[in-house]
């Protein structure tokens, strides 16, 4: 028994070594729609976050003159906090890869697809085409990640018929919204000229 604490007395200072990383990592994947990695991967970019974290700490702590291990754990928590935000606000606007595209440096962008990037560039009505040949015209209010899964959210929805070559909407006057699943949409067009504000 007096092993067994032993070894979780020796634990404590790794896991609040680590813990920092892991917890900015969690708020990371928690903001952004990135899939979560294998748990390899994870780890990896928690000792990243880690690394990045305890420079941070080390160096308030050396300005401040911080001796409590106490505050300086929160101090590391408070740092993995505002790191997590940090990364998590320039994944979800492309500002980090937006610079380095103009530098020439790469054509890639922060999202992690090009669904996502698409829905990320300017709300505008959408039409689903959906598999069984049906088409939607609504205001997306919310949509999937990821193309194969979850629903779309429309208000202002409408269906659309063809008639004598042209298309007549045919209103939803009476509902609120349309949740639509993803698996039934066969593509996305988005319509010009709709720079109209989302409810939020």
């Amino acid at each position: 028994m007096e092993n067994i604490n032993n070894q979780l007395i020796q634990l404590i200072p790794v896991l609040q070594y680590l813990l920092p990383g892991f917890f900015s990592a969690w708020i990371f994947y928690g903001l952004t729609a990135y899939p979560k990695p294998s748990p390899f991967e994870r780890v990896i970019q928690a000792l990243i976050f880690t690394f990045i974290i305890r420079g941070a700490t080390e160096i308030l702590e050396a300005c401040l003159n911080i001796k409590s291990s106490i505050f300086i754990f929160i101090l590391s928590l408070l740092i993995a906090l505002l790191l997590g935000i940090l990364f998590s606000w320039f994944a979800n606007n492309d500002l980090f890869h937006r610079f380095l595209r103009h530098l020439k440096i790469t054509k890639e962008t922060s999202y992690p697809s090009e669904w996502f990037g698409a829905f990320s560039n300017g709300i505008t009505y959408v039409v689903l085409h959906l598999k069984d040949t049906r088409r939607i015209y609504g205001w997306p209010i919310e949509w999937p990640n990821d193309s194969r899964n979850g629903h779309f959210l429309l208000q202002n929805a409408c269906w659309l018929e063809e008639e004598n070559g042209k298309n007549k909407e045919v209103p939803l006057d009476d509902l609120e919204g349309m949740l639509i699943d993803s698996a039934n949409v066969e593509m996305v067009e988005f319509v010009k000229n709709t720079e109209e504000k989302r409810n939020d």
